[in-house]
């Protein structure tokens, strides 16, 4: 089995545990991430705060992106690399994320690690099918990052970390520039594949509807 459906179980069942919980408020201040908790030097958060979510919707989405994307990048890349993303990623992302959330709130989940995935996916192997999306994965991975994109610049609220998951596909851009064999290749797939989805999203079936 690969070992990044360790990472799924894991984040299953501490999350599950910490539900459990109540979530206690000890048991967040002590195992999730914040400024706070960073500053006060409890850096074990840094990657506690991976496996934690909110939610059942909030493990859901996040455990099928990286059922997805981390399978295809460990089947190509093997596990060293695949898991150094997703750390490495997922790390970064909850530090330099100190500098733009206020230092009380607790920042959780894996899904900025797994945007670190997905940018790899899409650099390294762009065309690969995914049968739960219905799509190439490189397509998938920059439709996920154009729309978190457009969530920063339109100050979208909630309980998103939108900013992270960018933080998030920067870091994972850089792996890929290194780990890409056919790296100006499998950018310019991925940019076809996007213009292709644009027109079809925004031209074809408007004007089919409207007729």
């Amino acid at each position: 089995m690969n070992k990044i459906n360790l990472v799924i179980v894991i984040c299953v069942l501490a999350s599950v545990l910490w539900w459990l919980t109540g979530p206690s408020d000890i048991v967040t201040e002590y195992l999730a991430f914040s400024g706070e908790n960073f500053f006060r030097g409890r850096m074990w958060t840094v990657v506690t705060g991976l496996f934690l979510h909110a939610d059942l919707l909030h493990l859901g989405g996040n455990m099928l992106f990286l059922y997805v994307f981390g399978n295809t990048l460990e089947n190509e890349l093997k596990t060293m690399k695949t898991l150094l993303a997703f750390f490495v990623g997922g790390i970064l992302s909850f530090i330099l994320g100190v500098f733009l959330y206020e230092p009380s709130t607790y920042v959780i989940g894996a899904s900025a690690a797994i945007f670190t995935l997905a940018a790899v996916v899409m650099l390294v192997k762009p065309l690969k099918f995914s049968i739960l999306f219905l799509m190439p994965q490189g397509l998938v991975a920059i439709i996920y990052f154009a729309y978190n994109v457009l969530a920063v610049h339109f100050g979208q609220q909630g309980n998103i970390a939108y900013i992270s998951h960018v933080i998030g596909f920067i870091i994972g851009i850089l792996f890929g520039m290194v780990w890409s064999k056919e790296l100006v290749k499998n950018l310019l797939i991925t940019i076809g594949l996007f213009l292709i989805y644009l027109i079809i999203a925004l031209v074809l079936v408007p004007s089919l509807v409207s007729s």
